[in-house]
């Protein structure tokens, strides 16, 4: 049997193929690889993997894993090492996030694939690997059109009084945060950038609003201006998106796009459903 794992900050979903045919699903809770050592990553296996596979676990002969925070062959390895510890498959590999989204957009095609979430990624793919990449900095100094970056932006722009006055009311009342509860999630508790995140619903429900309509326009167009348009033939390539950010919002994503010259060809909400198909051969 085939172990798939689509491993975010988030969440990590884990697919159990028998002859190609999925007969697991199982959800755990996300981590990033680069974050941790060997052994508290293959202690979280054990405790948050092991139990849900039960006896399925010693069919397992091959993993693919696609991770946050796969940034080299280092942290890979250090992944590979974990899982063996906890599952003696033939094969196991260890990838980065980005390259599992560029296979299950594209497949052995080229094109341009991109994430956005929580964070945001992109690379140029030649059917085969990774040729091209733009480093995405993180929601600090970059991670243009991410869930992360949108909130900062709509949290700054609220506390800041820069959306009409009913919003900024909105906002508050909605989420039942003062701002100095705001600034203590955001400077004094871990992951910040989730935090960040979570308030994106509330741009979506106020997409029609034109302020709220031009914070998520400019915000994407400078993904593609920052990332997307530093490819060579961007344009004439096909610009493929995953990730929840890019599913929900795709209208303004493709009128982002479409400024730019550049054209959506898929946008899917996960990769999962893709790379159950690049590891199945069909």
């Amino acid at each position: 049997m085939k172990l798939i794992a689509d491993s975010g900050s988030t969440k990590v979903e884990w697919v159990l193929l028998d002859q190609d045919k999925v007969v697991k699903h199982i959800f755990t809770s996300g981590f990033n690889a680069l974050m941790l050592t060997e052994e508290e990553i293959s202690q979280y296996i054990d405790d948050e993997l092991m139990t849900q596979l039960g006896e399925m676990a010693q069919h397992v002969t091959e993993i693919y894993f696609y991770g946050a925070g796969c940034v080299d062959e280092e942290v890979c390895r250090t992944v590979r090492r974990a899982i063996r510890q906890n599952l003696s498959a033939e094969l196991i590999e260890a990838h980065s996030d980005l390259l599992g989204a560029a296979r299950s957009l594209l497949g052995d095609q080229e094109g341009i694939a991109c994430i956005l979430g929580t964070g945001a990624n992109s690379c140029y793919y030649n059917g085969k690997e990774i040729k091209d990449h733009v480093s995405p900095l993180g929601y600090i100094l970059g991670d243009e059109g991410s869930g992360a970056v949108l909130g900062r932006h709509l949290i700054g722009d609220v506390l800041k009084h820069q959306l009409p006055r009913e919003l900024c009311d909105k906002f508050m009342d909605e989420y039942n945060l003062e701002s100095t509860a705001i600034l203590h999630r955001v400077y004094k508790e871990p992951m910040p950038n989730r935090f960040l995140a979570s308030v994106t619903p509330f741009l979506l429900k106020n997409i029609e609003e034109p302020a709220i309509h031009r914070l998520v326009l400019n915000e994407f167009k400078s993904f593609f201006v920052r990332n997307v348009a530093q490819y060579d033939r961007y344009r004439t390539l096909p610009v493929c998106f995953v990730g929840s950010i890019a599913f929900h919002y795709r209208p303004v994503l493709e009128e982002a796009a479409a400024a730019l010259d550049a054209t959506i060809a898929v946008v899917n909400k996960t990769p999962i459903e893709g790379l159950i198909r690049y590891h199945s051969g069909y």
